[in-house]
């Protein structure tokens, strides 16, 4: 394995092929992953429409990753903001973002290096696209666009 320890964050509202893909990418490179799953209220301040709160998201994402990741050790950390303590001050050696959300990893950075932190390494996982072409959202799955594997409907 590449590294020890990664990190990597989301809504998880209504799972799709995006999210595993950045999921895949995280237990294929490291021993343990660090999925943070914002919180119903950070999500809302974001302006997300949940469709499940955060301990249906948490059940949904837990068994996800047990049926697609079988003996993968990772963990589940409430994110009431960008970052959790974990990828701020822990030993997170990498962040898992999409292309969509790369720029959050030179804001990281930035406050690893004002707490006298290394920086992490940003690896950043291309968007999946809809058979249309546009990218994969929960908003796209919700309005009954496309289904959660980019299928139009």
């Amino acid at each position: 394995m590449q590294y020890e320890v990664v990190a990597l964050g989301g809504t998880f509202d209504i799972i799709h092929v995006g999210h595993i893909a950045l999921l895949k990418e995280g237990f294929s490179i490291s021993k343990k992953v660090i999925v943070g799953l914002t919180s119903d209220e950070f999500a809302l301040k974001n302006g997300k429409k949940l469709e499940n709160n955060y301990e249906k998201r948490h059940t949904f994402l837990k068994s996800l990753i047990e049926e697609k990741f079988p003996d993968s050790k990772y963990e589940i950390a409430k994110l009431e903001n960008d970052f959790g303590p974990a990828v701020i001050e822990g030993n997170v050696e990498a962040l898992i973002v999409s292309t969509e959300t790369q720029q959050k990893g030179d804001i990281l950075n930035r406050l690893r290096a004002e707490k006298n932190l290394q920086p992490v390494k940003i690896i950043s996982v291309p968007m999946v696209l809809a058979e249309d072409g546009n990218r994969i959202s929960t908003t796209r799955i919700r309005d009954m666009e496309i289904d959660f594997n980019g299928k139009l409907r």
